[in-house]
């Protein structure tokens, strides 16, 4: 009887075990099958971008309406950035794509700069005729290719899931086509990221490639960076400071500190550039207590933290609160003017008034002295270019940069709109509105709500 019942439990394990598996078997396929069809609509979707990009470009060609060029533009720019976005749902980390992505990246930058100003004040010049003829001529390529590659994949019947597992392990696949077709493409892209995009292009080109050789000062050693974190962050001798060297193809030439306060028993991390050690930011992770300390004392103590340690003036140009930390923003100042490509910002814990964090990484990027320039526009003739539901608050002179990277003179203007709180920049030399920006409220609590 007993051996009955066991075997009886036996056989029921046995079954239960394998319905499990089958279970799990099934459920696995039907992800391997939904992540596949993923791939395949991501694969499909970016070749009907790229037929109809190629197609848009060449209508603008024929285009001699400067009305009609402006939206036919703003559709090349609306396509590259579709099929820059298929790319980005496809297994390509591990395979080579970054040049057919520059090419997107950057023939959507150069339609929408064109796109979006008044062509009939400025239409197309002739070199940026030429840009588009050659984007038009040597796109087919890459067109092509894609079209080849997908005909070959529905051919052989390739499945996408193949090519991500043989990225992942540096296995070679069963058939290539998949890869060598895009490698292919992405080796006909090379050539035309070298085109003129024009000034503003190589204005942003200039913004990403910063880096950070112009700052003073020579090179420095491990145990210069510690006392430097020292010197900084008012720190006790008692504390422990672990260096290390930024690695091979890191952004920027640095020195990361992980400093911990045996007191608190907190962490702070800091970075600092090797040449002239200068602080990049810093952030102290700690749980911050019930405020007792003003939003006002918070930024008075950023303020003289600035004091300190920099040799430019500053003024505070925003400050919010987050839960029990006020983070204050601080722009440059030279002849009246805010500089808004030198700002830092400088978290204060409202508990006791600890600096907390740190980011100064755009001020030691752009901070030069500058030729201010002048003033063309009147102050009245500024104010009539802003919404007249605009209830001005504050006004300053402010530069800044603007949607293509280049820097300009404007007007800004502080104020309401309705219940909200805005910032307006009005360019000083031709009343064009360069940016608005929504100023953020005090965040509230959301676990109390």
């Amino acid at each position: 009887m007993i051996r009955t019942v066991l075997i009886v439990i036996l056989a029921l394990g046995i079954v239960g075990t394998g319905y499990w598996g089958y279970s799990e078997h099934q459920e696995k396929n039907a992800v391997l099958l939904q992540a596949e069809n993923n791939y395949q609509r991501a694969f499909h979707e970016l070749n009907f971008h790229i037929d109809s990009l190629h197609d848009k470009i060449g209508e603008t060609l024929a285009m001699n309406s400067q009305k009609q060029l402006s939206p036919a533009l703003a559709q090349v720019w609306r396509l590259t950035s579709e099929a820059h976005n298929n790319v980005g749902q496809l297994p390509l980390a591990l395979l080579p794509f970054n040049k057919t992505e520059e090419f997107l990246a950057k023939m959507g930058d150069f339609s929408y700069r064109v796109a979006v100003r008044d062509l009939d004040k400025k239409p197309l010049t002739k070199e940026e005729y030429n840009t588009l003829k050659t984007l038009y001529a040597n796109s087919t390529n890459i067109q092509n290719q894609l079209r080849k590659t997908e005909a070959m994949a529905q051919k052989k019947n390739l499945r996408w899931m193949d090519v991500e597992l043989a990225l992942a392990t540096n296995k070679q696949p069963q058939d290539n086509t998949i890869i060598d077709g895009f490698k292919t493409v992405d080796k006909s892209a090379q050539g035309y990221t070298e085109l003129d995009f024009g000034p503003e292009a190589k204005e942003m080109d200039k913004l990403k490639n910063r880096n950070l050789s112009h700052l003073s000062g020579r090179k420095i050693s491990k145990q210069e960076a510690k006392q430097l974190a020292f010197k900084f962050l008012n720190l006790r001798r008692n504390v422990k400071i672990k260096v290390e060297e930024s690695g091979k193809g890191a952004q920027y030439d640095t020195y990361s500190l992980t400093i911990y306060n045996p007191d608190t028993k907190a962490n702070t991390y800091m970075d600092l550039s090797k040449k002239g050690g200068h602080p990049l930011w810093v952030l102290q992770d700690r749980k911050v207590g019930k405020p007792t300390i003003s939003l006002n004392e918070a930024q008075n103590k950023a303020d003289q933290f600035l004091n300190r340690h920099l040799n430019t003036k500053m003024e505070a140009v925003s400050s919010d609160q987050y839960d029990n930390v006020g983070v204050f923003t601080f722009a440059a100042v030279q002849n009246g003017v805010r500089i808004y490509p030198d700002t830092v910002s400088v978290k204060v814990a409202l508990d006791n008034g600890d600096i907390m964090g740190y980011e100064g990484t755009e001020y030691l990027l752009s901070h030069h002295k500058r030729t201010i320039p002048a003033v063309k526009l009147s102050e009245a003739a500024a104010k009539t270019k802003v919404n007249p539901k605009f209830k001005m608050m504050e006004k300053h002179m402010a530069l800044i940069r603007n949607d293509v990277g280049k820097e300009v003179l404007c007007y800004e203007f502080l104020g309401v709109l309705g219940d909200e709180t805005y910032q307006i920049f009005i360019n000083a030399e031709n009343g064009k509105e360069e940016g608005v920006k929504k100023l953020k409220e005090a965040e509230p609590s959301y676990e109390s709500i």
